[in-house]
């Protein structure tokens, strides 16, 4: 009997944790899409930048109406950063948001869009450099996956976290 008690335990654990996650994640019928910071969460691989967005109080922001283009970076571009130097700045809000509202354009604009562009403004004010030739770089980080279509904009993947002057 004591053989079997473990395992129900753990997956009475996993079930609450999931369903703890499903709690903040609205259903969305056929052909409707979710709103960017959902769709972040259910891609999977944009944890630690779902943990900072909600550590500078943004998630209103980007699950608000807007159209907002936002050049998200992975949890493999986040672990580049040292992780001591990662929770100085997951602590620090004003620098976090800072960060991250560096990510972000207003407006929805799609891969076609973004190549012919040599600049774009973002809400933290400064301007991201884009380079489209055999790869398309956003300042110095290459765009591995474009156009995933939110309810609310549109996120381009990529492969490194950009840190604004």
């Amino acid at each position: 009997m004591k053989i079997f008690l473990l395992p129900v335990t753990l997956l009475a654990v996993i079930v609450a944790m999931i369903l703890t996650l499903a709690i903040n994640i609205k259903p969305v019928s056929a052909g409707e899409k979710r709103d960017i910071v959902d769709t972040a969460v259910v891609a999977g691989n944009f944890n630690t930048l779902v943990t900072a967005v909600k550590a500078a109080g943004l998630v209103e922001t980007l699950k608000g109406e807007g159209l907002f283009t936002v050049f998200a970076p992975t949890d493999e571009a986040f672990a580049q950063i040292p992780e001591d130097e990662l929770n100085t700045l997951l602590d620090n809000k004003e620098a976090l948001t800072k960060v991250l509202t560096y990510h972000v354009v207003l407006g929805k604009l799609m891969a076609t869009e973004v190549i012919e562009m040599n600049s774009v403004e973002t809400l933290q004010g400064q301007p991201l450099t884009i380079e489209a030739g055999s790869e398309v770089k956003v300042n110095n980080a290459k765009v591995i996956k474009t156009d995933i279509e939110t309810s609310n904009g549109v996120i381009h993947v990529i492969d490194a976290v950009l840190m604004p002057n």
